[in-house]
């Protein structure tokens, strides 16, 4: 047996179950639900201000491409330049004290969206198992 609910919410709370409708191609009243049984990813709107338009954007995505954030890496030659940087971090010129602080934002930058593209594929139903 089923009950009807009706319920007011935010414009932002339905635009993002819309966003995922559509991007699963399943009814929105399914994803309503799924959002009762297990809950929903963090909110994008939870991280800091210079992340949130990327995390954001990830809710629009199909599977396919949230399994690429899930399974992809960094450049490894960004991650070397990182580490040597991070090595010397008491010597560093200004310019290279600059270039780490870049290099850390997209590496916090691509981190953050690595594992809100697990969530959102855990809370679409996937069984999402990272490497150790």
């Amino acid at each position: 047996m089923a009950e009807m609910l009706t319920l007011k919410v935010p414009d932002t709370m339905y635009r993002r179950l819309a966003d995922t409708a559509q991007a699963t191609q399943r009814p929105l009243e399914d994803i309503v639900l799924r959002v009762l049984e297990v809950g929903s990813p963090p909110l994008w709107s939870d991280a800091p201000a210079e992340f949130q338009a990327d995390l954001a954007a990830l809710d629009k995505l199909e599977d396919a491409a949230l399994w690429q954030w899930v399974h992809g890496r960094m450049a490894a030659s960004q991650t070397q330049r990182f580490e040597e940087l991070l090595e010397r971090a008491g010597e560093l010129t200004p310019e290279q004290q600059q270039e780490l602080l870049r290099l850390q934002d997209e590496a916090d930058r691509f981190m953050l969206c690595k594992a809100q593209a697990a969530a959102i594929l855990r809370w679409r139903g996937h069984s999402v198992l990272l490497p150790q």
